[in-house]
């Protein structure tokens, strides 16, 4: 048995079959996963729900995203894993009605087009002697009102060193970084909730941002504007180093849309964040007009907001022409790469630590060893072309079952069985994506003994 606590949706979806809810100190199970267990909590709440007019005005609402996404669906898959997403949200709307936290970002004064202009930027750090490293160099972008990009790559990368720079956190240590006019920049990221003074509560924080940043306002409309992020009462004069991280990160993105951005930069927003404030941020990034730049292990997030990603790997950074199902795939090859990588090297190395020798029985020896090897390879890579067909049919069959739940035409029935179906694929291709990379991990070791 496995209990697990986590506020990723997707590892939750890939690993459990039961959801415990805990809500007004009462625990609820709901069979299968957090998928099932969001689309059962809606019916549920959909039946209970006593303000039909809120719904419907949350739905509209929700539409209103889909609108204006939909005729973006042709031109890449990212918008229409877009639209697929806000459409779940349209199924929720019950759920998201219900929630006791909502917000919004602020409409910008202005969008200036392009944003942000880098050419041949080198992004890394200086030492106090003066010594750079770089991290990522030869940047050539833009970033364009109202683009959603999310930086993808692995850790180390360097992704965060990016937005530093950009935020202006770091300096650019080559190259030219040029904002447009009016441009104005919202970073939050994980140390920001270090930043915060643990001696003073939100209400002097919000104070003194409004005096020094701006824009200004009364005491009572700061109260108020703390209250929609669920700062109320005493909770405003509460010291924030007693507060817990999530409350720390609602305080952090209070803060945040007080200043009214045009450019969102966001590095791992979702830390600290419950999934219900997981769900708010993520619609509040989706009516928000200006560009958002997004760095997140979240997938659903990564999903849900972007409709381009950039790579960020072997200290470079380029558009990332695919989804975020392409890259998985590619992580899958370049994992297929490095250890084959690893097995050449290996193989040199002993090839270096063996005595010379011309023995007939030393050529005899190693043809043995070969045709074993050639022997043990040949039913593996069977398997592997067998295996890359089935992963092949899979993906087909899952990105049919995801676009049919936008087909508003579906029962509740036909729903939860292509939900059923579609947890039953996701399972195969994690089983078989495993097996491909032994095979292939497999079949590299024995190819470059040989």
């Amino acid at each position: 048995m496995l209990i697990v606590i986590s506020h990723d949706r997707e590892f939750l979806d890939a690993i459990t079959q039961v959801t415990l809810h805990l809500d007004n100190a009462k625990l609820t199970r709901y069979g299968g996963n957090y998928t099932a267990f969001e689309e059962m909590r809606a019916e549920r709440m959909a039946l209970q729900q006593a303000s039909y007019a809120k719904q419907q005005e949350r739905i509209a609402h929700l539409q209103k995203f889909i609108d204006r996404f939909k005729a973006k669906a042709s031109k890449a898959k990212q918008a229409q894993s877009r639209v697929k997403a806000l459409a779940r949200m349209e199924k929720l709307a019950p759920v998201l009605t219900a929630g006791d936290f909502q917000f919004e970002f602020r409409e910008p004064l202005s969008l200036p087009n392009p944003m942000l202009a880098l050419s041949d930027l080198d992004c890394g750090y200086r030492s106090d002697g003066g010594r750079e490293t770089t991290i990522v160099r030869g940047i050539e972008r833009s970033v364009l009102a109202g683009q959603r990009i999310g930086i993808l790559g692995a850790n180390g990368q360097g992704k965060s060193t990016f937005v530093k720079t950009v935020a202006h956190e770091l300096a650019p240590l080559a190259g030219t970084m040029t904002e447009g006019k009016g441009t104005a920049i919202g970073y939050f990221a994980q140390q920001e909730l270090d930043l915060l003074s643990p001696a003073d509560g939100p209400l002097m924080h919000m104070i003194r941002l409004a005096r020094d940043v701006g824009p200004p306002a009364r005491e009572q409309e700061l109260r108020d504007f703390l209250g929609s992020f669920r700062f109320t009462g005493d909770m405003v004069t509460q010291a924030v180093g007693t507060m817990s991280g999530g409350e720390k990160a609602r305080l952090v993105l209070a803060m945040l849309v007080w200043q009214r951005p045009n450019l969102l930069l966001l590095d791992e927003p979702t830390n600290h964040l419950d999934l219900s404030t997981r769900e708010a941020l993520s619609m509040a990034l989706n009516e928000f007009e200006g560009s958002v730049m997004l760095v997140s292990h979240d997938r659903a997030l990564l999903r849900e907001v972007c409709d381009e990603f950039w790579l960020v790997a072997g200290g470079a950074l380029k558009p990332f022409d695919g989804d975020l199902d392409d890259y998985q795939r590619w992580l899958l090859d370049q994992s297929r790469e490095a250890s084959k990588a690893a097995s050449e090297q290996s193989r040199k190395v002993r090839e270096e630590a063996a005595p010379a020798g011309n023995r007939k029985e030393d050529r005899k020896a190693a043809a043995a060893a070969r045709q074993a090897r050639a022997d043990e390879i040949k039913p593996l890579k069977k398997e592997l072309t067998l295996t890359d067909h089935r992963l092949g049919v899979l993906f087909a069959e899952r990105e049919k079952l995801e676009a049919s739940f936008a087909d508003a035409s579906l029962t509740p029935e036909q729903i939860a069985e292509a939900g059923k179906r579609l947890k039953a694929v996701n399972e195969d291709i994690e089983r078989l994506e495993g097996r491909w990379l032994e095979l292939s991990t497999r079949i590299d070791e024995l190819g470059a003994a040989a």
